[in-house]
């Protein structure tokens, strides 16, 4: 194999090269270059759509990958201090649930915090393991859920010893880390493996600056979204994995759900990402974090928000705390995040990450420039003095507690029934409820329900949070267990 080197972008080369072939296409797909869907390729461009190819000899197969996906791979895998690189074009969900089917099996435990992505609980409902659940402390004037605090994650080691792993949110939605490295250290000296969620935190392997990456922290496996502050496009991701994990099993664990017909858009846009890290990372996410920095200030100084930061560390359920995460609590304005949400993309065009009860993030990546940032800023502002209220009864985003009746697959695929969802309280429920973005459910497969619950549920919808999970789309029936 000639010699790899992050300047190089094997599968984009192979693509080029390809291009330059002039090859008559009688494989899939059918659009054949474009000629087939001239409106496609008048909205995507020729170049895209002739991109847009079948696996075959020159540019590699994705499920066995022997040459040009293969050397990518590698050199992912190299920047980004891995043992092992897998390219995902299923999203980070796909890189997470593979990550989570590598690991347990049928009624083995994993041991992770309450507030992970629907994707992680989506995995248990898939392969049967059953969710140990470390109840991340609560910052009470923000109303977000914190990290996992080390004390709490070894006293659910020892109340579950035969547990597998250990999953980590690295960081959460709202940039909060935990002591990875300490959990790391909790999960090996035991016997367990140690799993990252890094959805949103691919710029900690190229800053210094940053919170430890979960392959510097020793962990074992680590979902990377390449596409959210990586720079790739939508839906493509990487799975990283460690010395400990055997790649072969990985790789035919993610053969089991992720598509055979992968798309080289999505993979060129992974090689060409990873490469731009690799070469312009570093300067990149430092301007970023510079950009948040300022941004944090002038929101500050406006009076009602609060844009938060490393102030909130405490070296345990907050050890550190990603700078380049834009979290806005809202609640001192008197208006719930999701309404500021919604204000700054009816009446401003600003559209923002998300909102929920008592927050607002604004995703700030390689791509933003200062001129954006004064833009939301004097948005904030105005929304302020115009719409500003008394905050007396604002609902926090409170964490509740869940009570695990039942493992997620088993309530899953249990005899169900559908009830008016207020007529559900002390049921266990056999879906999910969520707000989305951010994805973590209110409710999972295999809960209790109670009337904190509905009641978050009911305020949630009344101030218009996007809620998803449940069949019935209008949220006003939830199954659950006869």
């Amino acid at each position: 194999m000639e010699r790899l080197d992050q300047e190089r972008a094997p599968i984009y080369e192979a693509l080029e090269r390809f291009g330059k072939m002039r090859v008559v296409p009688f494989d899939v797909p059918g659009h054949k270059r474009g000629r087939g869907n001239p409106e496609l390729a008048r909205l995507l461009g020729e170049k895209c759509v002739s991109m847009d190819v079948n696996s075959m000899k020159p540019l590699d197969n994705l499920c066995h990958p022997i040459s040009v996906i293969r050397d990518a791979e590698i050199l992912a895998a190299r920047a980004f201090g891995a043992a092992h690189a897998f390219l995902m074009v299923g999203g980070t969900t796909s890189a997470v649930q593979s990550m989570v089917l590598s690991v347990a099996k049928r009624g083995e435990k994993i041991i992770l915090p309450r507030n992970v992505h629907r994707s992680v609980m989506g995995a248990m409902v898939l392969c049967g393991a059953v969710p140990v659940y470390v109840n991340p402390e609560c910052d009470d004037r923000l109303g977000i859920p914190l990290g996992m605090s080390v004390e709490a994650v070894k006293q659910a080691v020892r109340e579950n010893p035969d547990a597998k792993a250990i999953l980590v949110n690295n960081p959460t939605y709202y940039g909060i880390c935990s002591d990875l490295k300490a959990i790391v250290e909790v999960a090996h000296s035991n016997g367990m493996l140690c799993l990252a969620d890094e959805a949103h935190g691919t710029h900690f392997y190229f800053s210094e600056e940053l919170p430890v990456s979960a392959m510097a922290a020793g962990a074992d496996m680590a979902a990377v979204s390449m596409h959210k502050s990586g720079g790739s496009l939508t839906q493509s991701s990487l799975l990283l994995a460690g010395p400990a994990m055997q790649e072969g099993h990985v790789r035919q664990i993610i053969n089991l759900t992720q598509t055979t017909s992968g798309s080289y858009l999505l993979l060129s846009s992974l090689d060409i990402s990873r490469r731009n890290l690799a070469l312009r990372g570093e300067e990149a996410f430092k301007r970023v974090a510079e950009l948040a920095r300022y941004a944090r200030r002038e929101i500050n100084a406006i009076g009602g928000y609060y844009a938060y930061s490393k102030e909130l560390i405490n070296g345990d359920s907050v050890y550190d705390f990603d700078e380049t995460k834009l979290s806005v609590n809202t609640l001192d304005v008197g208006l719930a995040g999701i309404e500021v949400y919604d204000l700054l993309r009816d009446e401003y065009d600003i559209q923002i990450e998300f909102g929920d009860l008592g927050n607002i993030l604004a995703y700030l990546s390689i791509g933003d420039r200062p001129r954006e940032v004064e833009r939301l800023v004097s948005a904030l502002a105005e929304i302020r003095r115009r719409y500003e209220r008394d905050p007396a009864g604002m609902m926090k985003q409170e964490y509740i507690d869940p009570e695990v009746a039942v493992s997620p697959q088993e309530a899953f695929y249990a005899d169900k029934e559908s009830l008016p969802i207020m007529e559900t309280d002390g049921r266990i429920c056999s879906e999910f409820v969520m707000c989305y973005p951010p994805g973590i459910p209110i409710l999972a497969p295999g809960e209790r329900i109670t009337k904190d619950i509905l009641n978050y549920i009911q305020y949630a919808k009344e101030k218009g949070c996007s809620m998803t999970g449940p069949e019935d789309a209008a949220i006003e029936r939830l199954n659950v267990l006869k």
